[in-house]
């Protein structure tokens, strides 16, 4: 009897995906729970499994294809050996296909499995060891499954380590990149010798897609203004200098920016309740919780995870947090329930050098924080002229409900708090 493999539900607001990549063929022998295929979706990457054992009689949509949930994507023609049970309509997002993070090798660590040609790997791992050119027959998993960080131990012609292998990937900065920007499967056309006028055309992904089209769509439907101010931030950089080590010591992370900004701006909302609302027909739904996103910087794109009820959470609490989710992003294993929601979004163009912009709504938030690099800038202080470590902060706002008053005085709270670091502490 054969058997469908649909495309299957994935969340809120997940309607459509992208066949990345089938990890099998049409005539393969396969198994319950085994990855069929990759699905590549505008927040995650996901994988279908069989959900019966047999032989994958076909396949309807090439590695490419734009599919919808509840699209068939082949079939199975149950055989041998599918007595056992079946999983339904399973679906294994990235996240939990490559489970928590790839434990460091030691003397607790679980022995390297053997190299098997036919391993399950995550997502995240194929994809690096295609840009990588390792085989994954060649390489050693400490885990059930191969992870990125599996690839990346192993030697191959291209395992130069980059950029992002200096150090953790902190808050509200960007992630280290998993691969090169676009699809996991690029389609160029052109010249393979990319000459002075050469030309070249790569799919967007569908992330990239996505993002394309609500920034058009926030900018054609809300009333975005923006509003400037400056935060000197010598109190808050001394507080860290003092308290660095200790912090680090007792709570396993550093004390950085993330957690001053967040919580300023969760005091700063219960002051401007509109600001942490939505607009729903004629009507604006307040809300009184905190669930603030925090935007990471990835290869295929920006991605918002979610702090929930943020203001519950303590400052080792938050750079904790945020630290988990650079270090997701980097290893392509965000969960949907990761993305879905919040209330407020804060972006940091700081990392990347930006010294003032106007950030973009995350609809159908109506607020949204940027922050941006700390530049020595002469400043007038009691009289004198003197440097100090300043930062442009800014405020992109729906005018529709929330009005320019408020929005300066929104940003000038929050300038107060992160400039007495004190205050911030009674006021969280």
């Amino acid at each position: 009897m054969a058997v469908k493999i649909v495309v299957p539900e994935m969340g809120e607001s997940v309607v459509d995906a992208r066949v990345a990549r089938w990890l099998k063929h049409a005539g393969d022998i396969v198994t319950v729970g085994e990855p069929l295929v990759e699905l590549e979706t505008d927040k995650v990457d996901v994988e279908v499994t069989a959900s019966k054992s047999g032989t994958l009689a076909s396949i309807a949509h090439s590695d490419g294809a734009d599919v919808k949930i509840g699209d068939v994507l082949g079939t199975i023609e149950e055989g041998p050996g599918s007595g056992g049970p079946s999983v339904p309509g399973f679906v294994e997002p990235a996240a939990f296909a490559a489970g928590a993070s790839s434990p460091d090798v030691g003397a607790q660590s679980p022995a390297p499995t053997e190299p098997q040609a036919s391993r399950a790997a995550t997502p995240s791992a194929r994809r690096e060891a295609r840009e990588r050119d390792v085989p994954l027959s060649a390489v050693q998993a400490y885990g059930p499954r191969v992870t990125r960080e599996d690839v990346r131990k192993t030697p191959g012609p291209q395992l130069t380590p980059g950029p992002q292998d200096h150090g953790t990937p902190t808050a509200l900065a960007e992630a280290p990149a998993a691969g090169a920007a676009g699809s996991a499967n690029p389609r160029t056309h052109g010249p393979a010798d990319h000459g002075p006028r050469s030309e070249s055309r790569v799919r967007m992904s569908k992330r990239r897609a996505t993002i394309a089209k609500r920034l058009v769509e926030v900018q054609a439907t809300a009333a975005m203004l923006t509003t400037f101010n400056e935060v000197d931030m010598s109190a808050v950089m001394a507080l860290r200098a003092k308290h660095k080590q200790t912090f680090k010591d007792t709570h396993g992370v550093s004390l950085g920016l993330s957690s001053f900004f967040i919580k300023a701006a969760i005091a700063a909302l219960r002051q401007f309740p509109r600001l942490n609302a939505e607009i729903d027909g004629d009507e604006m739904v307040l809300k009184h919780y905190y669930d603030i996103g925090v935007a990471v910087g990835a290869a295929e794109g920006l991605v918002v995870p979610v702090l929930r009820d943020a203001d519950r959470m303590s400052f080792p609490a938050i750079e904790l947090a945020v630290r988990d989710f650079a270090q997701k992003v980097a290893d392509n294993t965000l969960s949907l329930n990761d993305l879905r929601g919040g209330t407020f979004t804060i972006t940091n163009g700081g990392v990347f050098g930006s010294l003032m912009s106007t950030p973009i709504l995350n609809p159908p938030q109506v607020g949204i924080l940027g922050l941006h690099a700390i530049k020595d800038r002469p400043i007038g202080v009691n009289g004198q002229v003197v440097l100090r470590p300043m930062m442009y902060i800014a405020l992109t706002y729906d005018h529709r409900i929330v009005d320019g008053s408020e929005a300066v005085r929104f940003l000038v709270r929050v300038k107060e708090l992160v400039e007495d670091p004190g205050t911030l502490l009674l006021e969280s």
